[in-house]
């Protein structure tokens, strides 16, 4: 047993049990320890308090290392809940079309965004994929998350699909980060089925969900439910038959034009519904009713110089919110939630407490890992973030650069490990 204690620290946490995600307006509240530590064994939180309490009946000689904090903000890992991280090109040229006024669903139709992604990706070796993928995780640990989702959605077809979930699950095994895969088919059309979006329904139904549940284990199902991609009637048949081969439903809604994406996931009981930028008050209130959780993209407005989600309203509503970066090459290519944090804060107008429960604890709730991650507390991982600042603050106050200083995976120091091996390449 490896047993380490953490002091000297200012600890700002949400507490799981403290806050309600259904059926209830959501908890934003946040414990802080002004000198606190954290006492792990094995790589779960054994203690965590004030340092008084933590240091009462623990002899030196029952501590195998003891780390200062030097009176820094500790905050619990970022956990990332909505990433297309899983891909092998960037889209530079496309990003200058669309500064140039030219509207996302247009370049969709010419065959660039998403499809343009899959023809890539259909391209791609697995190593290749692989490697790609494993430096944008590298990059987002650096950057302090130790959780996070990816989704497939750049094959559209079964076999690349496939090949996408089996990169992911190696992500899982060859890095420390904790992975949840969701498989996202039902991301766009593909070209070989432009002006039959019915068939490719019909082909994610009847070949595609039965395949990749045979193959891989994704926890979860998503649809691109949007005008121009999938319908309210063909989204909710994809996700039901998901269900059946026991895949939670999430939905990227009304990111675009309110189609009823919002509803739907209150009507099936999704986990969660992404983007909601355009979403009606009527549906969000039932998914407030329902215990669907808003994730938001701030990022993701921020590179379509769109207008934000209306976060104030939403958790005015009683919705649980989340936050993610939505790293994509397309719409919203970075890794950084501290980044993710800071527009929230800013141009969302949440309060720093707000905006850290929203990039930990809800975030682990929209990919149901609240039980081990996205809090600091007794039996969770030690998963946590140093910061070089005072409090969570640092995160908005500080522009363009990370304030990151050292990253803890299960009470293991991933900082120098990773930064070294990028810096000997």
């Amino acid at each position: 047993m490896t047993i380490k204690l953490f002091r000297n620290a200012r600890i700002y946490t949400p507490i799981s049990s403290s806050s309600s995600c259904a059926g209830g307006k959501a908890d934003y509240s946040i414990s802080l320890w002004k000198s606190g530590a954290v006492l792990v064994k094995n790589g779960l939180i054994a203690r965590i308090g004030d340092e008084a309490n933590v240091l009462a009946g623990l002899s030196h000689k029952q501590v195998d290392q003891e780390i200062s904090c030097e009176d820094r903000c500790l905050v619990p890992g970022f956990v990332d809940p909505h990433t297309h991280m899983c891909f092998s090109a960037l889209r530079e040229a496309e990003f200058s079309e669309r500064l140039a006024g030219t509207p996302y669903l247009e370049i969709l139709k010419a065959g660039g965004g998403i499809l343009s992604s899959v023809r890539s990706v259909r391209g791609s070796t697995d190593d290749f994929l692989f490697q790609s993928t494993r430096k944008n995780v590298i990059t987002a640990l650096l950057n302090g998350t130790t959780t996070m989702e990816i989704k497939s959605g750049y094959g559209l077809d079964t076999k690349t699909e496939i090949r996408m979930l089996k990169v992911m699950e190696r992500i899982a095994r060859e890095t420390p980060l904790d992975i949840v895969t969701t498989f996202m088919g039902a991301h766009a059309v593909p070209s070989e089925y432009m002006g039959d979006t019915n068939g490719y329904v019909d082909l994610l139904v009847n070949e595609m969900i039965p395949a990749v549940s045979n193959d891989c284990s994704p926890s979860f199902c998503d649809v691109f439910c949007e005008e121009g991609v999938f319908s309210v009637p063909q989204s909710r048949r994809i996700l039901l038959t998901a269900k059946e081969y026991k895949m939670a439903p999430k939905i990227h809604a009304d990111e675009v034009n309110d189609v009823g994406g919002a509803a739907l996931a209150a009507q099936i009981g999704a986990v969660s519904a992404e983007h909601l930028l355009a979403a009606k008050d009527e549906n969000l209130v039932a998914m407030a009713k329902a215990g669907v959780l808003a994730v938001l993209l701030p990022a993701t407005a921020y590179s379509l110089r769109k207008p934000y989600a209306n976060a104030r309203r939403m958790i005015e509503l009683g919705l649980t919110v989340a936050l993610s970066t939505d790293c994509n090459p397309g719409s919203s290519y970075t890794q950084s939630m501290p980044f993710v944090f800071g527009l929230s804060v800013m141009n969302m107008m949440m309060t720093v407490e707000e905006a850290l429960v929203a990039c930990t604890l809800n975030a682990a709730r929209a990919i149901r890992m609240d039980s081990l991650v996205g809090s600091l507390e007794i039996g969770k991982y030690a998963d946590f973030v140093i910061l070089d600042g005072d409090s969570p603050a640092i995160m908005a106050y500080q522009n363009g650069v990370s304030p990151v200083d050292s990253v803890f995976k299960r009470g293991e120091c991933m900082t120098k490990v990773f930064q070294d091996r990028i810096c000997s390449r």
